[in-house]
């Protein structure tokens, strides 16, 4: 079994940062790619970015230049930068990694519990 952790969300004005964490533990072999999403009040959960284990990244066209993802693969932890937040960047965000179990060798999608952040106007 594989747990995620997510950490770094909080209340922020606007035009402030944020700095998310997510944390990978358990039977792990590897990781092949981590993505942050976000689920808004009322709206469906939207990805945000993604990064494959060679460090390649990619972002939704409403963060790009804002946000930056990045990843320590020996930590299994994946970083969202967030700059220039806006109100509308107010969200759960969720970490999703794409995980090879160590034990059972199959590659499979987990997801952290979210964490919360507002950017307040």
């Amino acid at each position: 079994q594989v747990q995620l952790v997510e950490s770094g969300g909080g209340l922020v004005q606007a035009g402030g940062s944020l700095r998310l964490s997510c944390t990978a533990s358990g039977s792990i072999f590897s990781i092949t790619a981590m993505d942050w999403y976000r689920q808004a009040p009322g709206k469906q959960r939207e990805w945000v970015a993604g990064i494959a284990a060679g460090g390649s990244a990619n972002y939704a066209d409403s963060v790009k230049g804002r946000f930056t993802i990045s990843r320590d693969n020996a930590k299994n932890t994946a970083y969202l930068q967030m700059n220039s937040l806006k109100p509308e960047d107010t969200a759960v965000y969720y970490c999703n990694a794409q995980v090879v179990d160590g034990t059972s060798m199959h590659e499979l999608h987990y997801w952290g519990q979210g964490t919360h952040v507002t950017v307040s106007s």
